[in-house]
């Protein structure tokens, strides 16, 4: 199997999966009947401003309330309701806000007054105004010339620029129309968002599969497939309106070579990603537990142990295999936050060390940043992963509960 994005549309959801190495990395799903809002911008009313914890709530659709911190607030773009002369945020005021994270559990979506407008390669912040590259890209050569290209094109300008992963695969041509392109987009939308009002929806961010398409990184990923007409159709054009044709095979999958959703197991690989239960090729598994705080990840010997000599050295290859699959399933799962990992014990300080390398090693294939903190006197690993969409059975219980819900009633 090659390195490929995998789209099929369910009876009630669309299902992206990333297969990476011969096997599904990432999965993905969507509802066919709501819109998700991350990533979307809306002019937002201030109903209320708590000091003590000195952040903002904004209704931003009607009824729908987010969360912005005004700590990295520093220059709210108010619209024309507002007579403002500084740039403080206000009960009352109407400001352009961007969906940052969406809802998770309890916790309403994040917001934010720093509006970003993604490309392939460069990601263009309104209030940045500084160069960052991704690090990601970690020749020094192309962190330089990259520096040297782009930060001409910020001076005198409100904007910030961060180069993706992807920008390193780019030419110079490509970088710098991409960056005018999203300059453009930006100031228009700005300048069209000071006259709407409030819970206007200024910028509607690509649905789940095409976000994804944007978000490849063009060295791993280079294949989309998929099963479905339509959604075949919708990436044509996706690719078409963005100019990205030759960079991405698009293909439709044909009946003749088989079930598209058992050649690459898509329903298998979803119902146990669902599962608190992984079993590894040892005999050992893994026990994942999502909490509201944080999520736990237990690692037991099961028959890994089984008439083996030296137990030591059995733990310790048991943890190094249960280490590689806890960063896919971290990632299979979208699990993030505080996630504490309960290994096998270890005695010996050169074990553990080679366990936490490796460890380290694994979660840096992670496309979200994800970082492995230390380990605790009682032998705990703590890990966080930044938190942008909800995990995989949030995905899937908030998809079956708009479908259930005309039976509630």
């Amino acid at each position: 199997m090659q390195n490929q994005l995998l789209i099929t549309k369910k009876e009630d959801m669309y299902l992206s999966a990333w297969a990476e190495d011969g096997r599904i990395r990432q999965i993905q799903a969507d509802s066919l009947e709501s819109k998700a809002v991350l990533g979307n911008i809306y002019v937002g009313k201030v109903r209320n401003v708590v000091k003590n914890i000195n952040a903002a709530f904004i209704e931003f659709q009607k009824g729908q309330m987010g969360y912005l911190s005004l700590n990295d607030c520093k220059h709210p773009i108010h619209t024309d309701a507002v007579i403002r002369n500084d740039d403080r945020v206000l009960i009352g005021d109407e400001i352009i806000v961007q969906v940052e994270k969406e809802a998770v559990k309890t916790k309403p979506p994040t917001l934010s007054a720093k509006l970003d407008f993604s490309g392939k390669y460069i990601v263009l912040s309104v209030g940045g105004e500084r160069v960052s590259v991704s690090r990601k890209i970690r020749d020094k050569e192309v962190r330089q010339h990259l520096h040297e290209l782009l930060e001409p094109c910020i001076d005198n300008t409100t904007f910030g620029i961060i180069a993706r992963t992807n920008s390193s695969k780019a030419n110079d041509e490509e970088l710098l129309a991409e960056t005018q392109h999203l300059m453009k987009r930006c100031q228009d939308l700005i300048h069209t968002g000071r006259h709407r009002t409030k819970f206007s929806c200024l910028y509607q961010a690509p649905s789940g599969y095409l976000g994804s398409i944007r978000d490849l990184y063009e060295d791993k990923i280079q294949d989309v497939v998929t099963d479905s007409l339509e959604v075949y159709e919708q990436i044509q054009n996706f690719l078409k309106e963005n100019a990205w044709e030759d960079k991405l095979h698009l293909s439709l999958w044909k009946e003749e070579n088989g079930k598209f959703d058992a050649v690459y197991d898509l329903s298998k690989t979803l119902d146990k990603a669902l599962k608190q239960r992984v079993w590894l090729k040892s005999g050992a598994y893994l026990v994942i537990q999502p909490t509201e705080a944080l999520v736990s990840i237990d690692v037991n010997t099961g028959k890994a142990i089984s008439k083996k000599k030296d137990v030591e050295k059995t733990f310790l290859k048991v943890n190094l295999e249960a280490a590689k699959e806890i960063a896919i399933q971290l990632r299979l799962r979208n699990l993030s936050g505080m996630i504490l990992v309960d290994f096998i014990d270890l005695h010996q300080e050169k074990y553990k060390e080679e366990l936490l390398d490796r460890f380290r090693k694994e979660l840096s294939k992670d496309p979200v940043p994800a970082q492995l903190i230390d380990m605790t006197k009682l032998g705990l690993v703590e890990i966080t992963r930044k938190k942008i969409r909800k995990p995989l059975v949030e995905q899937m219980q908030s998809i079956h509960s708009k479908k259930e819900r005309p039976l509630q009633q």
